[in-house]
């Protein structure tokens, strides 16, 4: 393997693009309107896995509106990136603005492999962000709708995401609801 500092940024995908592109979309619950699906997010825009290019795309910035990313380095960047690719189990899609050159939407997909439930995996969904400029287009519905798809696909008994108690209405609207488990956690730094 190339040490992390002789890499370069790339459009290598994290994952296959294709299992985006073979979701069954009749099995989305959700309806938009107008109609966009993976395969035509809207005019001048794509939906597809993080490359490392994406992070002179604005990945960052994108993500810096829902928390803070901190300061990640290209090596840090990229050697993560690899660790994701490598394991198969994390999805990262982003939206492009192809006119733009610029990532204007995110959401993860992570896989849990279980020894319960037969062994099964567990599908969660993370950091769904939008760019200010570009909310009121769906794109958070999307994202949303694909990762739900993608994760029946790959075969998970369950997914689950965590939001904020304001943002429960909209992911309903996915099928989703509200646990009786409690969601808990600590933080050993920001």
């Amino acid at each position: 393997m190339m040490p992390v500092a002789t890499m370069m940024l790339d459009d290598t995908p994290m994952f296959d693009p294709n299992i985006l592109h073979e979701l069954d979309w009749s099995e989305n619950t959700t309806t938009f309107s107008p109609a966009i699906s993976p395969l035509d997010p809207g005019d001048g825009l794509v939906l597809r896995p993080l490359c490392t290019a994406d992070l002179n795309r604005g990945f960052f910035k994108v993500l810096g509106q829902l928390t803070e990313t901190g300061v990640a380095s290209p090596e840090q960047f990229i050697k993560t990136f690899e660790h994701m690719k490598r394991s198969g189990d994390y999805y990262v899609t982003v939206v492009e603005d192809t006119n733009l050159g610029q990532i204007v939407a995110t959401a993860t997909l992570v896989i849990e492999h279980k020894f319960t439930h037969s062994c099964a995996k567990r599908g969660r969904i993370e950091d769904v962000v939008v760019s200010g400029e570009c909310r009121g287009k769906q794109l958070g519905k999307l994202l949303t709708s694909t990762l739900t798809l993608l994760s029946k696909r790959l075969n998970c008994y369950k997914i689950t995401l965590e939001c904020l108690p304001k943002n429960v209405n909209f992911y309903k609207k996915f099928g989703y609801s509200v646990s009786e488990e409690n969601y808990m956690f600590q933080r050993f730094f920001n």
